[in-house]
């Protein structure tokens, strides 16, 4: 008799815990079942570095492709311009995360022929390529704010060559023979680059540029003082450099 209760004793146990291996083996496949149709919400990886991004988006497990590099100078060199889905965006585990990058090399352009344009001709096409305008060097010749040479790294450039897009050329310009003057602008309150484009519009150079005082953002900090001193009527001969005093408002 006792031995008979010891046998359906174990096989009770026995049942017991084959019972107890299924209901947990059914609980994690109805789990994993319910939780393979959750969304996920897309990070914001706009601005970050491409290898922070990827480390971001494998923490979410999504995946991300490349699509597209482009060039911005004013943005850090390999990082994120866009993406597609967008920030906040609900998807399924393991999507892809379309990525336009920001190239770590300017691309190539061609550099324009500017001889014998005018300096307003030339800032226009320099910009329209994506170069920028450096130093207005005036030489006696009659025509006046003309461009007579271009160069690039202090060298004469052949039109057509290739150079980094942001570079800078410098611009020899006819003075029209002694006729240069030109009325010094007031640069009160610009930033550097408003100063700058003014001057540049007016066939003047920035000369040095002095930051006074604690700059938490130098593209933001605004002119005070410059020299020569603005005065009604005042001129100045083309291609004179201004300095140009800043401080942070």
């Amino acid at each position: 008799m006792n031995q008979f209760i010891k046998v359906i004793s174990a096989n009770l146990f026995a049942i017991v815990i084959v019972l107890v291996i299924l209901f947990t083996g059914v609980s994690l496949v109805l789990n994993n079942t319910t939780r393979h149709g959750e969304s996920l919400t897309v990070p914001d990886i706009t601005g970050l570095k491409m290898e922070d991004a990827e480390k971001l988006l494998a923490s979410k497990n999504l995946k991300f492709m490349i699509t597209d590099s482009l060039f911005f100078e004013d943005k850090p060199k390999n990082s994120v311009l866009d993406q597609n889905p967008s920030p906040q965006s609900k998807v399924k585990e393991g999507r892809i995360v379309y990525i336009t990058l920001n190239s770590s090399k300017a691309p190539l352009v061609n550099i324009p022929n500017l001889i014998d344009v005018s300096l307003r001709q030339a800032q226009v096409m320099l910009q329209s390529v994506g170069l920028k305008v450096g130093r207005l060097i005036y030489k006696p010749d009659i025509a006046q704010n003309v461009v007579l040479e271009q160069l690039y790294g202090n060298q004469q450039t052949v039109p057509g060559t290739k150079i980094p897009k942001g570079s800078v050329i410098d611009l020899v310009l006819g003075d029209g023979l002694g006729q240069g003057d030109v009325s010094l602008p007031n640069l009160s309150g610009m930033t550097l680059e408003e100063a700058r484009n003014l001057l540049q519009s007016a066939a003047l150079n920035v000369g040095s540029v002095v930051y006074q005082g604690t700059i938490k953002d130098s593209t933001s900090a605004k002119v005070f003082k410059q020299t020569p001193a603005f005065a009604d009527g005042v001129m100045v001969g083309s291609g004179q450099a201004i300095d140009l005093f800043l401080k942070q408002e």
